[in-house]
Parts: C-alpha cells; sequence; structure tokens
C-alpha cells in the first residue's frame, strides 16, 4: 500500500518547472490562490508538514502554531527576519535557506539601481514614452563613474557591489558589525561618518537584527549631493524620514527595491522623479529562481527522510 502524500503549503508563486517537481512529489497547497485561507488552514493545517516560502514573505507564529505537524520552513531567499527561528527552534522545526546563488544578481540590481538613480534612466525613458523629447529638457545628470560610494554591509553581497563598482573607479568605504582588513576598502565604524564622506550609500546589510541603519540623522549626513541605493530590507531605512528628505531635497535622490511594508509603497515616492523604484526583484532572474528552488527541494527532501537538510539555520 502507497503511502499518502506529504502536505506541502506553498505561500506564493515559484517556477513552473520546481512547482511541476514540488507537485510531483508532494501534494502542494497553494496558500496565495486562496480567497478563504483560513478556512484551507482548517481543511489541511493539520496534514501540513513542509512550508515553502520567500525570505520577505516568511512565516508569521500565529500561521505556523496553525501547523501542528510542522516540520520544515524552506525559505527560498537568504533572510530569516520574517521567520521567528527561536519560535521555529522551539517546536522543533528546521528552518532553511538558499545561500550562496542570489549574490550576484542582487549586486546587479544594485549597480543598475545606482546607473538608472544617478543618470536619471527613469525620466528619461518617460520623457521618450510620453513623445516629449524635443519639447521637454531634463535636467543634468550626476557622473557615475569616480564616485563614492558606501556600502552598508560587506558581505557576500556588499562584497559582490564593491567588486563592480571598481569597474566604475569608484572609491568604495564600508560600514559592518567588524572591520575586514583583507578586504582593501576603508572602514568607517560610524554610520553618520560614513554617510557624510560618500556621494552614494547602499544598503546591503542583513536585517536578521531588524533595527533601523538608515536614520533621519543618516540621511542628512548623506546631504543634498547625496544618493541612497536600498537592495536589502525596507526595514533598515527610516522610510518617513527618507520621504521627508527627498521630497525637501536634503539628499539627491534614492533607488529602491524593498520597502517597509511591502507591496505598500508610500505614494510620494513613486510621484518624485528623482527615484527608482523596483518591486523587491533583487533575485528575481529566472536562472537564480531555478536555483533557489533546486535548493528548497534538496532541503524538503532531506528534512522528511529523517536527515539534517543541508542549509538548516535553526
Amino acid at each position: 500500500m502507497n503511502a499518502s502524500p506529504i502536505d506541502v503549503l506553498l505561500t506564493q508563486p515559484v517556477p513552473e518547472a520546481i512547482d511541476a517537481e514540488l507537485a510531483s512529489a508532494y501534494q502542494v497547497h497553494r496558500l496565495y490562490q486562496h480567497a478563504n485561507a483560513q478556512q484551507l488552514l482548517a481543511d489541511v493545517g493539520p496534514r501540513i508538514r513542509g512550508v515553502v516560502t520567500g525570505g520577505a514573505k516568511g512565516i508569521s507564529n500565529a500561521l505556523m502554531d496553525q501547523l501542528p505537524a510542522l516540520q520544515i520552513v524552506a525559505i527560498s531567499g537568504i533572510g530569516t527576519d520574517a521567520v521567528d527561528l527561536r519560535h521555529a527552534a522551539a517546536r522543533g522545526i528546521d528552518v532553511t535557506t538558499t545561500p550562496g546563488v542570489l549574490t550576484a544578481d542582487v549586486a546587479d540590481l544594485a549597480m543598475g539601481l545606482i546607473i538608472s538613480t544617478l543618470r536619471r534612466l527613469g525620466e528619461g525613458e518617460r520623457l521618450v514614452r510620453d513623445g516629449q523629447w524635443g519639447t521637454l529638457n531634463l535636467p543634468l545628470a550626476r557622473r557615475v563613474s569616480g564616485v563614492a560610494l558606501g556600502i552598508i554591509g560587506l558581505g557576500q553581497v556588499g562584497k559582490a557591489i564593491a567588486r563592480r563598482a571598481a569597474a566604475f573607479d569608484m572609491d568604495i568605504a564600508y560600514n559592518g558589525r567588524h572591520e575586514q582588513p583583507d578586504s582593501g576598502y576603508r572602514f568607517e565604524a560610524d554610520l553618520v561618518a560614513l554617510a557624510r564622506s560618500v556621494d552614494v550609500l547602499v544598503v546591503a546589510a542583513s536585517a536578521d537584527g531588524g533595527q533601523v541603519l538608515v536614520t533621519a540623522e543618516v540621511l542628512d549626513a548623506l546631504g543634498p549631493q547625496g544618493y541612497l541605493i536600498n537592495v536589502a530590507r525596507g526595514k533598515l531605512v527610516d522610510e518617513q524620514a527618507l520621504v521627508e528628505a527627498l521630497r525637501e531635497h536634503r539628499i539627491a535622490g534614492a533607488g529602491l527595491d524593498v520597502f517597509v511594508d511591502e507591496p505598500y509603497v508610500p505614494p510620494t515616492l513613486c510621484a518624485l522623479d528623482q527615484v527608482s523604484l523596483q518591486p523587491h526583484r533583487g533575485s528575481a532572474t529566472l536562472q537564480t529562481r531555478l536555483e533557489m528552488g533546486r535548493i528548497v527541494l534538496r532541503n524538503l527532501q532531506a528534512c522528511f527522510a529523517g536527515e539534517v537538510p543541508p542549509n538548516r539555520v535553526t
């Protein structure tokens, strides 16, 4: 007699190929497709043994507690700030991530946002699409090559950004939990001092601590010629202070892939010409999402086989 398939809860879409592999191995319940999520959980919650989710979405303690048979939360991403790891560990639930595969994409997007924001590419595209080329004149942009770049968080992503920035002859400094003397970049222990010394400040830090790093004081230190780029987590920046600094031209512009209360974006940000916006797409390439999905599948398989998942963080 064949054993019943293992029930897995999917909180958000994954690439079709990964979805097909999940469906072939497990009984998949797609939470994001159900108008009545509570009814779904009432029906299948007691049977769910695995949850597949994203780094930004994670899983709440309330949802976790509705799944008494849960063995693993498999995050497709590297951020664990949206999962209470202590709560999961207390329940004996494995939490896994997909490390090492997002780095290049996120660093590429950071560079794209730097170029787009400083060169005002979004404004130029809108002007052309609106048929206003030759009618309106755009303000002159800011040269990208040779700027002073500050990176908050010199982990894998931060280092990848720095390597790309070096090709643009940028003068690179960084702030982090500790100095890395072998990095070859200038360390600045004080964030305000770092912001004051650079033209562009990139947030690439882990959000696991959850605290705001870019405060109103940091933005004021960045100054009216400075730009903020965020490819980490929205909650690392005081979003209201950022909105006010941009509206009052106390900083020159911002390039943002992440926001505090996604998918909500403050309307003021959308209305400002000097802001480049993306819908949290740092790792959103087909190649990377497929690789992330394969890691998720390996973690699930190991857990359900009674083994330690290869990418467990609890």
